[in-house]
């Protein structure tokens, strides 16, 4: 308890330059006795502080000194923030000793890491409530830290960038990017970006290569990146021509399912083991595409147009694999 004081102590003291005992002793909720015994101790221990007398004298540290949370590079620095942004620590009344504990990471980073670590971090959301895109306890599928790396480069660093994407049943092509922020829901990653101005949400797990240009991003300064999330999943669930699919599904392929899918409302098991699940997809190319890869291994139970076009579709399959006609002779 004692060690958290002396530390704050010394934050107080490279914050405001010079603050008295009663000051001191105001802020730590301690007395002043406790705030000299406290000064004394920094003292014995070799930290530079030192009193000034007079009516605005008061306890101040020698100019230069620092703390350092020596050996701490960039992205473990940016990791220590990244995790102070999760929700966990409000949920278990921790929510103002872990922010406390973030000010006193941040103010004890070497200088050169200190404003770029914090301003990177507002570009990171870690699991936002607003989760329409979310799968349960479905991890993504392994996104190479090659890829990521360059992706969280380019985001961090304001510049635009290149990504080669493989969007829902079409082939790859290469698109030229703004970058915005990163997301994680439940451990599925997103890049929030623009595309000539038009907002742009990526699956990172679709993204198979990634350049960093040298270009300026044309993004704003700041950004408040759960507002954003937020707002582009209110416009996503209310636009376009989004289906419901009722499905069975073989357990074994079940996450495949999951994974294509824009999200799962519900879930039951039917009496030989195989789940039914409430799905939603993208629009009816996105359905169909979606259960053909899964052959019998999945049943769309409803829409019945749905289940129309997979058996038109098998039947144009198997008549294009008929074996021809035996000849007949006498």
């Amino acid at each position: 308890m004692r060690a958290d004081r002396l530390v704050s102590l010394v934050l107080l003291l490279r914050r405001h330059g010079r603050l008295s005992a009663t000051a001191l002793a105001r802020e730590l909720e301690v007395s002043t006795r406790t705030v000299q015994r406290d000064i004394e101790a920094l003292s014995a221990a070799g930290v530079p502080v030192y009193a000034e007398r007079g009516r605005r004298g008061g306890f101040a540290l020698l100019p230069g000194f620092q703390t350092e949370l020596t050996g701490l590079s960039h992205d473990e620095a940016l990791a220590l923030l990244v995790a102070g942004s999760r929700r966990g620590a409000q949920a278990f009344g921790l929510g103002a000793a872990l922010a406390s504990a973030m000010r006193k990471v941040v103010d004890a980073l070497p200088e050169s890491y200190r404003a770029t670590a914090a301003g990177a971090a507002e570009r990171l959301l870690i699991d936002p409530e607003a989760d329409l895109l979310s799968r349960r306890l479905v991890e993504d599928e392994d996104v190479p830290d090659t890829v990521v790396a360059v992706i969280r480069r380019a985001v961090f660093a304001g510049h635009r960038l290149r990504i080669h994407y493989a969007a829902t049943g079409q082939a790859p092509q290469w698109r030229t990017v703004d970058p915005v922020g990163l997301v994680t829901v439940r451990g599925q990653g997103y890049l929030l970006a623009t595309k000539s101005g038009a907002d742009r949400t990526y699956r990172l797990s679709r993204v198979l290569a990634a350049e960093e240009l040298s270009e300026p991003a044309q993004r704003p300064e700041r950004v408040d990146l759960e507002r954003v999330w937020k707002e582009r999943s209110t416009r996503f669930r209310t636009s376009g021509d989004l289906i419901a699919v009722l499905v069975r599904v073989n357990p074994a392929r079940r996450a495949e399912l999951v994974r294509t899918a824009l999200a799962v409302h519900a879930e039951e098991v039917d009496a030989d083991g195989w789940p039914r699940l409430d799905v939603t997809f993208q629009d009816p190319r996105h359905a169909e595409w979606a259960l053909w890869q899964l052959a019998t291994d999945a049943e769309a139970l409803r829409p019945q147009w749905l289940r129309t076009r997979l058996r038109h579709r098998a039947a144009a399959l198997a008549a294009r694999y008929e074996p021809p006609s035996s000849a007949t002779g006498c």
